[in-house]
């Protein structure tokens, strides 16, 4: 339901401004689901000349999505566009450029707007950087996850060390601004492993990395046949040599998993980690849209094929629903306790509508054990706090 005059009805909240706003477009092929992702990805189908015809199809389908959505974002300004998936490298240059000249052809975005793309190390992929980058894309990040065969083999990626390191090459040849994906606790990973990989993406001077810990997640193959994964100690031990090395490097903490050098922190990252708004367009993509007196959230209908016919039909939205004012101090706290220098009370009421009291009891009591650190209306998670994050962020769940 896309009604304008539903949204901007009378409500419970009143925001005195809309937060700003970010475009996230889903792309959800790739050449083969690993076994730990719990994305909304699918395969793509082996022929190429079928492959085309469906993505051809698809931001037929991903466009009319956007038209649909126009009158809820009409007049805003949009400050960073995701295009993520999936592995949205395989489109092809052309494609990408149609995608971006069509979204600036229907959305107001800022100068110099974050303009990202995810992509994979393959060969195939890498060839197309430098025709990304003359598409529109300002901003590259590659999953490169690891350097070593034998951990790329144990969490079931398609590319080798070889093409990480080639592939992180190319984009550091072709962008000013890039990002490199690793993740450490791999099956059978050890310190040095994990230093050897941390130390060669170094070598690249990545201007930001995006550090995960591998988890297992339910309905994933992994959670089925679970691997052996380093013990908690030995993860801790590498979360340290991580944040030890990438500050040597110059690159400083600023969210839990991500580094970056000063300038070239992800805009389209922050803005979800301070509860900005977001249209999320494609398969199983989700959005988070402020009105006066409310905050919507949407979800698109997940399946590729079921998404292409009702997006082309108008009907892109699978469900959604508005934010109560019960779950309001979870949300936001879920994402703004994430980043190492915090947020202000101010920022709270600002993009929530709520009063500081709202959220005051659960500050005061993760003062109290040590987990947060206020000075004046600016609160920030202490380093204890970082490392029990998920303790904190449950102090502001919504009580039976």
């Amino acid at each position: 339901m896309n009604n304008l005059a539903h949204y901007q009805r009378p409500g419970t909240l009143q925001l005195p401004a809309l937060p700003p706003l970010s475009l996230y477009v889903h792309l959800p092929w790739c050449l083969k689901k690993c076994p730990y992702c719990d994305f909304n990805s699918h395969p793509l189908p082996g022929n190429a000349d079928a492959a085309a015809r469906q993505q051809g199809r698809y931001l037929d389908a991903v466009l009319a999505d956007l038209e649909s959505s126009l009158p809820l974002v009409w007049g805003r300004r949009v400050h960073s566009v995701f295009i993520g998936g999936g592995t949205p490298s395989l489109f092809a240059p052309e494609a990408i450029d149609r995608l971006i000249a069509s979204v600036r052809a229907r959305l107001l975005l800022e100068p110099g707007c974050e303009i990202t793309l995810e992509a994979n190390p393959g060969t195939f992929e890498r060839q197309r950087f430098a025709a990304f980058r003359a598409a529109g894309v300002t901003r590259l990040s590659i999953g490169v996850q690891s350097f070593d065969d034998a951990m790329l083999g144990s969490i079931g990626r398609v590319h080798d060390g070889a093409q990480a390191r080639a592939a992180a090459e190319e984009a550091a040849r072709s962008f000013d601004t890039f990002n490199i994906d690793l993740m450490y606790a791999l099956p059978g990973q050890t310190l040095a492993g994990l230093e050897r990989d941390l130390s060669i993406a170094l070598e690249f001077s990545p201007p930001h990395l995006s550090v995960y810990h591998l988890t297992v997640e339910p309905g994933t193959p992994f959670a089925k046949a679970p691997p052996l994964l380093p013990d908690e100690d030995t993860a801790w031990d590498m979360l340290d040599r991580i944040t030890a090395l990438t500050a040597d490097a110059g690159l400083q903490r600023y969210e839990i998993s991500a580094y970056a050098r000063r300038g070239h922190r992800c805009a389209h990252n922050l803005n979800y980690w301070q509860f900005g708004d977001y249209l999320g367009l494609g398969a199983g993509a989700h959005g988070k849209i402020s009105f006066a007196h409310r905050i919507v959230r949407q979800e698109r209908h997940r399946q590729p094929e079921r998404y292409m016919r009702q997006a082309l039909a108008g009907n892109a939205v699978a469900q959604e629903h508005e934010v109560t004012r019960r779950d309001l101090p979870f949300e936001y706290m879920l994402n703004a306790l994430r980043l190492k220098d915090g947020f202000t009370l101010n920022d709270y009421m600002q993009t929530t509508g709520m009063p500081a009291s709202s959220v005051e009891p659960q500050l005061r009591q993760a003062e109290q054990k040590g987990w947060i650190e206020r000075a004046g209306q600016h609160l920030r998670p202490s380093a204890r706090g970082f490392d029990l994050l998920s303790d904190v962020q449950a102090l502001f769940l919504p009580g039976e």
